[in-house]
């Protein structure tokens, strides 16, 4: 297991957090003071489009050590001109290293127009991961099965990565394991309708990366409200609940699998 702490002291980290969006604008140096007070010390933000570029950049600047950026495109921002788009993506690869190509991936839930178009972005985006050695973040909303065969499609035993924002079963999970993936587990874990904790027992501590996707999908008792980092250990206490083991043994164990999935933040 990697070294999850710094200086002997163990910490959380949430491995994907839109923390450079327009909801944080106006509070964004009290928030990361209430993420490090939380004990989470290290964040990864995943790109969306060319729009978000320049905040992103700026926070990874200014929170260095603790905020780390990827590079890709949202599926949800893949249109008719997607490619010009992944040209920008292609062009911040070759200029320096990331810590992931994401967020990419696939989604079926607000336009279900534009299939083609997405596998194809996702399919240069892994071409891009592979060829700069870095692991990606895969979206997949109501697109889980067909993602997972995108993955099954591509995996030459070089790819890695995470399958962010995961709700499937415990069987999508070891179909994910055996890929050589990890699933991001975040705030839904905690909703009493999404069936997270029937399925948590039966997926290994070894495969699991916390995640917040702040400012969305907050944990209860925040449901509904803005979502932040800070709620990491929340998230982390629901995990210990449902598999009976201590929150500490979570957040060693997620920590490390975190710095396995993203050298670049240990």
């Amino acid at each position: 297991m990697p070294d999850a702490s710094i200086d002997g002291n163990f910490f959380f980290t949430d491995s994907h957090a839109h923390i450079y969006s327009d909801e944080f604008k106006s509070d964004l140096v009290d928030t990361l003071e209430r993420t490090r007070s939380a004990n989470v010390l290290k964040l990864v933000m995943p790109n969306v489009d060319h729009t978000s570029i320049d905040a992103m950049m700026e926070i990874e600047a200014k929170w260095k050590g603790m905020c780390y950026a990827t590079m890709g495109l949202h599926p949800c921002s893949v249109k008719k001109d997607f490619q010009r788009e992944l040209y920008i993506v292609e062009d911040w690869l070759s200029k320096r290293k990331f810590s992931a190509v994401g967020e990419m991936g696939t989604d079926m839930y607000w336009d279900k127009t534009l299939w083609n178009e997405q596998v194809e972005a996702f399919n240069i985006q892994v071409a891009l991961a592979k060829k700069h050695k870095l692991p990606i973040i895969i979206h997949c909303r109501e697109t889980l099965d067909e993602t997972i065969r995108l993955v099954e499609d591509v995996q030459d035993g070089t790819l890695t990565g995470v399958f962010h924002c995961f709700g499937g079963s415990a069987a999508q999970a070891e179909q994910i394991s055996k890929l050589k993936f990890y699933v991001g587990i975040g705030g839904v874990a905690t909703f009493k309708k999404a069936g997270l904790d029937l399925v948590l027992p039966e997926v290994p501590l070894e495969q699991i990366v916390l995640e917040t996707d702040s400012p969305y999908l907050a944990p209860v008792p925040h449901r509904g409200k803005r979502n932040e980092p800070s709620y990491i250990p929340i998230i982390a206490q629901k995990i210990a609940e449902v598999k009976r083991i201590s929150v500490e043994e979570v957040m060693k164990q997620t920590t490390a699998n975190s710095f396995t999935l993203f050298p670049s933040i240990a």
